[in-house]
């Protein structure tokens, strides 16, 4: 006990440390709050807020259920489609990029580039991404399905270098030992252990491409994003209404569904 309390004592104190990061952390919270702005919430906000949960409270139930081409069903199966096809391709894409960019695969200035041109694509909002592709191939959905696969890959390719980094390289060691050609050890000792996190990781992307594939149709990138914004502008809470509770009710099913895969596959 005695020795416990000799170590103890003589452990470095850390007091200067911490309150310095305290004072940065509360001179960058004093800072921020400068960009609060309450002079704009009138009563006409408070308004607008109330008609917008009127409008959930009393939705258009024909918007809601009908199976045209203008109706939220309609269109929560196109964000849904964007989401998915957009996460296939970044995921796609991201495989060979994280495999340039794991540094016990490839030498290290190779590794290097990579991991820079995947912070490049990080830092480059999926708003931004949007606009440049409707430049590129019009407004519509397909320009959604390449905002959602360009961004996936900055999050994807980052995930699947850590998973591979973290092999197991005893395994590759004794495959070697045995005379086992690079495909075999591709295909028995590598795609193994990082199948169940890359499809992990893939999955939770798609979760979360799910709320931007919504949000790019207000900038013509096909999805529900427009029409809401359209009905938002037009005082049309019923619709507002329905749109929401369609959305809400989408993502929910994705994220429950998503959640229980990710479960079965980190859980083997």
């Amino acid at each position: 006990m005695t020795t416990v309390l000799k170590q103890l004592h003589a452990s470095p104190r850390n007091h200067r440390y911490i309150l310095t990061v305290t004072v940065i952390i509360l001179i960058l919270f004093v800072w921020s709050l400068a960009s609060v702005n309450l002079q704009d919430m009138n009563q006409s906000g408070f308004k607008i807020a109330l008609n917008i949960l009127k409008g959930i409270t009393h939705p258009d139930l024909d918007l809601l259920f009908n199976v045209s081409k203008q109706s939220i069903l309609y269109l929560l199966v196109q964000t849904a489609a964007i989401a998915f096809l957009g996460t296939i391709v970044g995921a796609i894409l991201s495989i060979p990029l994280a495999f340039l960019a794991a540094s016990n695969i490839v030498p290290k200035p190779i590794s290097w580039l990579t991991r820079l041109l995947l912070i490049v694509i990080r830092t480059i909002p999926a708003l931004v991404y949007g606009l440049m592709f409707i430049r590129v191939s019009g407004p519509g959905p397909f320009a959604g399905v390449l905002t959602v696969g360009l961004t996936s890959i900055g999050m994807l390719a980052k995930l699947y270098v850590d998973a591979i980094e973290e092999l197991d390289t005893r395994v590759l060691e004794s495959m070697t030992s045995i005379g086992c050609s690079t495909l075999e050890k591709i295909r028995y000792g590598i795609f193994p252990q990082l199948l169940s996190i890359f499809l992990s990781v893939t999955i939770y992307r798609f979760d979360m491409n799910m709320r931007e594939a919504s949000i790019l149709g207000l900038v013509g990138a096909g999805g529900i994003g427009a029409p809401l914004i359209f009905a938002m502008n037009g005082y049309k809470w019923s619709q507002v209404g329905s749109i929401l509770i369609g959305l809400v009710i989408l993502i929910l099913i994705i994220e429950w569904m998503s959640n229980r895969i990710r479960a079965k596959l980190i859980n083997g």
